[in-house]
């Protein structure tokens, strides 16, 4: 079987593992089948992000459809069954195998993009002006000065979208071999459906009995299949149909907040904008009845319904500009270039791999710095999913260093050794051999515990060479194995009735009598001649948090042993209760054991996990840990990471009912009491089969205040599908950005659903990286991800945001003064290229060296104190709130502490038009009758471009005002754009007629410059407008300062101390402020009345075994003989139909 993408059912005829091929082989994407599965590996790959479809000789007709997973997935009835023909593909007219997650089709791009980028206010805007501008005889700024920017805008937004989205395109091939093409039957089964642990079918073929199908042979797409050479099977679901797909989501087009409170503030301002048209409109009918008469060369016209009209889209057009056309393509701008930097962050560059962290959209960056509830997967994202055996007590002896552990030593770990297991963090403790090897007292022991490692387990060794490596479907067997290996006891050979061994230089074989299956509930042994060997649950090691296990063994003798037999099979025999009859039976047998020891293995953290939590967590970051895996083992690493603290109780939610579960969560929300609600010291902790009834609508309400009253959320044994269903009912409910984080492909859903998605990428494959919003290599790189990118961000896009607002009302609210000077008559006080060009142009570079270059304090401060994130994350100084108080976020200022001082600023931009406008009107009244040198004398324009360089002028050193990280760039932005200006203006003035453009302004540079008045307001007007900025900011930070402003006072008084103190090694004056600011959550001093709260302290985790699977252990063991060579390519030619009986 090659590489591809499917689900399929194994067929276990007589327990055993057949050597079988695919029956049917359709192209590649998702489906499922069934089949059986010989010893060699062959593996399912989950790494697709769009699947295309691809031949094959018999089954299904070539698959090929563009599927976009965003719509909403139909999800079937598992009532409606249907019917698979083998080699009989004119029948087979089901769903079509091709899956795309891309964004974008070549047939859905133009208009998929031009309905988002028209949803947005200001692109509606300015296409609904340019229209307006074609209307003959009523733009007062011509016909294309909106135009021609506008597609601009567009160009560049489009080559962005396009470049983001572009796609990974894989195949895949299966062909069926022509042994299988004469095969002809069917298989009924149940219709698609969600549910992983349910499948009912019956294999029906030709001259044959019906075989029973159900979910022990489900091979579902995703998951790799190992230890096969080649399988036969059918393919049952495919594409949509699959399980996987039928847990997928909907995926959303995100949007951040701040972009949905930026369409807010471009509605206010269109609301302000028809405001001043109808004023303006009012104004000229009011002024030409009071002054038409006598003014005898203004026509005086009719007042009728058309001409309101007409004027009321003439003042639209003139004060249109009150919205910055650029605003959006700087945002694109900039974000793309916030993106490039996370990119290129060395800092979260993983070399083990040679993985950067990848922003794979750039729409979302300010969202980092708002992030309130964070949904991380377990395993692969908090741990390495690698196991090892770190420690272990033989006959009272402890060996091993705890000192080792990843937790403890996770500092030291360098990034090239983050998630790979070398000797020096295995098990490694010469003591044990040498009272091995020196006759120590406790040797016999030590002999027979590593025996029973080697011993007792369903571990299948694979020779390579000289090398044996291990196969096991539990990982903690294979540490036990490979730990034992290590101290020179080696499992080598695999039997279906015996196991061999070698160890001290002697081989040993054992036969195995039979096994006794592993339970929660009860040990894993097998019984090996007459020696039962055990390894039973937990021994909890005091402050451990490792995975421990027990080992034990008893010596029996024959007549012993088979007087148990008898009663085996009987227990296996029985109808009713079998599981029962059994676990009876195994009581009566596992007792009096000697107990030799214990081992302890370690689910190794990633790198800093344990110091990336606590961060995030003083950053008032609330984490959730959403995972598939044993409630025991989430526990565990919870505490290893610490999420969980010793003393934390722990509320327990596992209940089998709907009743019994909104008893419990009712009960819980009753004993919390008023601090229902707040952050409590608590952790909650589910499982699966709970949530299912906790999501109901009777109960989903006090559950979710439940959980917001807890400070940690454990969900265990999760289905992808509840995975996102929990960060829906978040995201729907609570006012606050969500983000998911995981690294394989059951974390999709979740991924897709939150605010913002993070992949990791691990070791399960690329699917969580190819459909998240970014892509990092480790957990621990989160941390700069949102405390310094997420924070730069969401400081850079709204000061660039509320910037270019407050230049735009600075400049184009001055029309609307010139409007009381000249009678409403319309007439523009600047050239109308000069108009079009003050955003695209001559003030385009403050914004971006805001948006870019901006730094709120040092990426050292900000890791030093989390608290700090607090400031973008409560989003205050950039809401909706601020929106509607302060007309639409025109203040002055980013940072606002209260009303007061948001009223102070709000109408900066107001103050400034209205002061330069004021200043020029006195300047007018002085030049009105002046003659300037060669006879010239003023105009409208003279007076224009007086106003238009102070505004310049003023609006640049205003974003110098606002800047709190100077550098070169800003520098080039300021005083760049203010040469920028008086270069154009004076090439401009001498364009015509070369150029047949504005020959209105034809020598206007040479009456400006020579004109002393000019240069007197140069100086005086920025300074006057600017000077009331500079009182309150010193005001500010003298008398309210803030947590950031003690932070950066710190910074420039020690700018020669690289090396600031972390939050253990506080400065008195900054640890007052981070106490001020640092959110801690309520002591928990509450009286449970109900048993679902733990309020003791765990000390150990269960050992991970694979429990309640469609193939038993001992099926397993039998199952395997590594003495054979397995057939190796394609199917033997004797195979036939009886194979399949």
């Amino acid at each position: 079987m090659k590489k591809g993408h499917r689900d399929a059912t194994l067929l276990d005829h007589e327990k055993k593992w057949d050597n079988l091929h695919f029956l049917t082989s359709p192209s590649d994407g998702g489906r499922e089948g069934w089949g059986a599965c010989g010893s060699e590996r062959s593996e399912v790959n989950r790494d697709q992000k769009i699947e295309r479809p691809c031949s094959f000789l018999c089954g299904p007709s070539e698959v090929e459809e563009t599927m976009g997973w965003r719509q909403s997935l139909q999800r079937t009835d598992m009532s409606k069954a249907r019917t698979i023909y083998l080699n009989e593909p004119l029948k087979n007219t089901f769903c079509k195998n091709s899956i795309s997650t891309a964004k974008y089709s070549v047939w859905s791009f133009l208009p998929l993009y031009l309905y988002l980028q028209f949803s947005k206010a200001a692109n509606a805007f300015f296409l609904f002006i340019t229209i307006l501008q074609q209307i003959p005889d009523v733009s007062p700024t011509g016909k294309y000065t909106t135009l021609l920017p506008l597609l601009v805008i567009l160009t560049i937004s489009g080559i962005k979208e396009v470049v983001e989205d572009h796609a990974l395109l894989e195949t895949a091939e299966m062909q069926t071999e022509k042994q299988l093409s004469s095969l002809s039957g069917k298989i009924e089964c149940e219709g698609p459906n969600c549910h992983f642990n349910s499948f009912t079918g019956t294999l029906h073929l030709n001259g044959s009995s019906p075989v029973p199908v159900g979910p022990e042979q489900v091979l579902l797409r995703g998951t790799q299949l190992k230890n096969t050479e080649w399988i036969l099977g059918i393919v049952v679901y495919t594409g949509l149909e699959t399980k996987f797909m039928q847990n997928s989501v909907k995926s959303l087009l995100k949007r951040s907040s701040v972009e949905k409170v930026t369409n807010l503030q471009i509605l206010v301002l269109f609301l302000l904008l028809l405001v001043m048209s109808l004023v303006s409109c009012v104004g000229g009918m009011l002024w030409k009845d009071k002054h038409g008469v006598d003014i005898w060369y203004i026509v005086k016209k009719e007042h009728n319904t058309h001409s309101f009209g007409f004027d009321i889209l003439m003042f639209i057009i003139l004060y249109h500009n009150l919205i910055p056309i650029s605003l959006l393509v700087t945002l694109e701008i900039v974000k793309y270039i916030q993106a490039l930097f996370i990119n290129w962050d060395e800092d979260m560059h993983y070399k083990a791999n040679n993985v950067y962290a990848m922003a794979r959209t750039s729409n979302l960056n300010e969202e980092l710095g708002q992030v309130k509830y964070l949904f991380s997967d377990k395993t692969g994202t908090l741990t390495c999913n690698i196991m090892t055996l770190k420690k272990c007590t033989i006959a009272g002896i402890t060996y091993g260093d705890q000192s080792s552990r990843s937790d403890a030593g996770g500092r030291k770990l360098s990034q090239s050794q983050a998630c790979s297991v070398t000797e020096a963090y295995e098990f490694n403790d010469p003591t044990l051999l040498r009272n091995l090897k020196n006759n120590h007292p406790t040797k016999a022991c030590i002999k027979e515990f590593l025996t029973l490692l080697c011993v007792c387990h369903t571990v299948v060794p694979k020779r390579d060479g000289n090398n044996i490596n291990y196969q096991a479907s539990s990982p903690d067997e294979a540490a036990l194995v490979k730990g034992a290996k290590k101290l020179g006891f080696v499992f080598t050979t695999r039997t279906p009735y015996s196991v061999t061994i070698e160890a001290m230089g002697e081989e040993f074989t054992f036969e195995i009598l039979n096994v006794l299956e592993f339970s929660s509930f009860c040990a894993y042994v097998q019984a090996v001649k007459c020696v039962l060997f055990c390894v039973a649950l937990p021994l909890f090691l005091k402050q451990c948090r490792l995975r421990t296990l027990c080992v034990a063994y008893i010596d029996l003798t024959e007549a012993e042993y088979q007087q148990w037999l008898v009663k085996y099979k009987e227990a296996s025999t029985v109808v009713q209760d079998r599981t029962q009859s059994l676990e009876d039976c195994y009581d009566t047998i596992e007792r009096k054991f000697l107990l030799l020891g214990a081992t302890a293995i370690e689910d190794r953290l990633q790198a800093r996990v344990p110091e990336t939590i606590t961060s995030l967590l003083k950053a008032n970051i609330r984490i959730w840990v959403l995972t598939g895996d044993k409630q025991e083992t989430a526990i565990n690493i919870a505490y290893s990471c610490k999420l969980l603290s010793g003393q934390m109780p722990r509320i327990q939610l596992n209940t089998d009912s709907l009743e019994a579960t909104q008893e419990v969560i009712n009960q819980s929300c009753q004993d919390l009491g008023t601090l229902l609600g707040k952050e409590n010291d608590l952790a909650l902790i589910i499982d699966g089969k709970t949530l299912k009834h906790a999501l109901h609508s009777e109960v989903k309400k006090n559950f979710l205040s439940l959980a917001l009253s807890c400070r940690a959320v454990l969900c265990c044994r999760l289905s992808p599908l509840q995975k996102a269903e929990i960060v829906d009912l978040v995201k729907k409910h609570v006012r606050a950005i969500t983000l998911a984080i995981g690294d394989g492909a059951n974390d999709v859903g979740m991924i897709q659903t939150a605010h913002i998605g993070v992949g990791i990428s691990g070791n399960e494959g690329m699917l969580a990286t190819n459909n998240s919003d970014y892509a990092i290599a480790q957990f621990s790189y989160l941390e700069k991800l949102l405390l310094v990118h997420g924070a730069w961000n969401y400081f850079r896009v709204t000061k660039c945001i509320l910037y270019c607002f407050y230049k735009n009302v600075v400049l184009y609210i001055i029309e609307l003064w010139f409007a009381f000077m000249n009678g409403f008559s319309g007439q523009i006080i600047f050239d109308r290229w000069c108009i079009s060009l003050y955003n695209l142009v001559f003030t385009s570079l403050p914004p971006f060296t805001l948006g870019i270059c901006e730094q709120c304090c040092s990426q050292e401060s900000l890791l030093r104190h989390p608290q700090l994130y607090t400031i973008s994350q409560t989003g205050d100084t950039f809401n909706i709130k601020v929106s509607r108080r302060f007309s639409a976020g025109l203040s002055s200022r980013l940072l606002s502490e209260g009303p007061l001082d948001s009223m102070c600023k709000c109408f900066g931009p107001l103050l400034h038009s209205l002061l330069v406008a004021h200043k020029n009107a006195g300047a007018c009244l002085i030049l009105e009758d002046m003659v300037l040198q060669g006879g010239h004398t003023t105009d409208y324009l003279f007076l224009g471009n007086f106003i238009y360089t102070y505004v310049v002028v003023t609006v640049c050193l205003k974003a110098g005002l606002e800047t709190l990280s100077w550098n070169k760039f800003s520098h080039l932005g300021i005083w760049g754009s203010i040469a920028m200006w008086l270069v154009f203006f004076a090439v401009y003035s001498f364009l015509w007629p070369t150029i047949p453009i504005s020959p209105e302004m034809t020598g206007q540079v040479n009456m400006v410059l020579v004109c002393p008045y000019f240069w007197l307001g140069f100086f005086i007007v920025p300074f006057v407008c600017l000077i009331q900025n500079v009182m309150w900011k010193s005001i500010r930070n003298t008398c309210k300062r803030t947590l950031l402003e003690e932070v950066r006072e710190m910074e420039s008084s020690r700018i020669q101390e690289l090396d600031l103190p972390r939050d253990s090694e506080k400065s008195p004056r900054t640890e007052t402020a981070n106490l001020q600011k640092s959110p801690s959550p309520q002591p928990c001093e509450v009286v449970f009345r109900n048993n679902s709260v733990d309020l003791g302290n765990p000390q150990g985790s269960a050992f991970s075994q694979v429990e309640q699977t469609g193939i038993s252990q001992e099926e397993l063991v039998r199952a395997y003989d590594t003495t054979k060579s397995m057939p190796v390519g394609t199917v033997p030619s004797a195979l036939s139909k009886a194979v399949l009986e």
